[in-house]
């Protein structure tokens, strides 16, 4: 079982809608069993996925009560015991199947109490750094999560949102590789330095935890599902690129010169400042997975049909000349898809989708 992470400092670059479209790429291209797990508070990859008919009754119910009595698994469900005080989370996990939406993906929702429990996982993540065995257990509890699920699915593909705080820490603690959407902007450079810098501090800060709950606790970390390799502090496996909207000249696209200045920088800026985490075997030419057009209008048409956007059909919307851009993105994704499942040894070097 491989675990994904989706995630940059930067919002606004289409970071859910490539997460959730390759991960029914996997499943419905590649034939692998996914899972999709919310962890961004603003739970788009959920609406997007279950859509609103399916989504408020899960929000609503848990508004009403400290934990949903709903019959499928929110993130909120898994972390409850870790918000009361507990040191491991509830395995017990039943996520929203993958028969019941278009991306055919198993899901588990996210929830927008993430934003509160936040603030507990940066107490436990204190606990972590002082070396106690409590606050190292609690803070690995996706690392609980990832080993429950381990012989259910091929991939975990996880949605996270551009904080750099403790839940995106304790996810990427506990997950194997992470990618970067990119859009082609300066900030989007800037946030690589932002992962860069955060990354190398707290995976130090984390090791070092480990150390002194080494020397207090002997032996007992072994216990535990705790992880001491960091497997994303060299499970960088890529990024993409989201493509900005060119000027038009003579009726032709064409991009501008600033923008084509960003792009020339994004393989030295990535190198400088991700190449340390590239997974070993990923070549600086493999890291690139794709650029990732604008959609335009596809976007909302695939919101409102809770669909993949190379699965619209014409009683989604899609009229005249959707169906190009429909086929054009779908085949753009599925050689993202194959980059990435190459890169993370899902598939083979000559393997690939059509």
């Amino acid at each position: 079982m491989k675990s994904i992470c989706f995630f940059n400092n930067k919002g606004g670059v289409g970071k859910t809608t490539l997460t959730c479209n390759l991960a029914s790429a996997f499943s419905l291209e590649l034939g692998k069993k996914v899972l999709v797990i919310d962890c961004d508070p603003q739970c788009n990859a959920t609406a997007l996925i279950l859509g609103e008919q399916k989504t408020i009754p899960i929000y609503w119910q848990t508004y009403e009560k400290p934990t949903s009595n709903y019959k499928y698994s929110t993130i909120l469900d898994i972390l409850h015991p870790i918000e009361v005080g507990e040191a491991e989370i509830d395995c017990k996990i039943v996520p929203f199947p993958a028969k019941d939406n278009r991306f055919n993906v198993d899901l588990i929702a996210g929830h927008p109490r993430l934003s509160i429990i936040e603030d507990l996982l940066s107490s436990y993540w204190r606990e972590t750094t002082a070396g106690d065995i409590g606050g190292i257990r609690k803070t690995n509890w996706f690392t609980s999560l990832g080993k429950s699920q381990i012989d259910q699915y091929d991939a975990i593909f996880i949605d996270l949102g551009p904080s750099l705080g403790s839940l995106n820490r304790s996810v990427l603690l506990g997950s194997d590789y992470f990618v970067t959407p990119m859009g082609a902007d300066i900030f989007s450079l800037i946030g690589l330095r932002n992962i860069s810098d955060w990354l190398a501090q707290w995976i130090q800060l984390y090791k070092n935890g480990i150390d002194t709950c080494d020397r207090r606790f002997e032996g007992q970390i072994e216990k535990y599902p705790i992880k001491r390799n960091i497997s994303i502090e060299s499970g960088f496996v890529g990024y993409t690129i989201q493509a900005y909207i060119a000027k038009s000249l003579q009726g032709k696209r064409r991009p501008t010169d600033a923008f084509e200045r960003i792009l020339s920088h994004f393989p030295d800026e990535i190198q400088k400042n991700l190449g340390k985490y590239i997974y070993p075997g990923v070549s600086a030419a493999n890291i690139k997975l794709g650029e990732v057009p604008n959609m335009y209008s596809l976007i909302p048409l695939a919101q409102n049909a809770s669909s993949p956007i190379g699965s619209l059909k014409p009683r989604d919307g899609i009229v005249g000349a959707h169906y190009l851009q429909v086929d054009k993105y779908q085949v753009i994704l599925n050689n993202v898809a194959s980059a990435l499942a190459k890169n993370i040894k899902l598939l083979g070097k000559s393997d690939g989708l059509a």
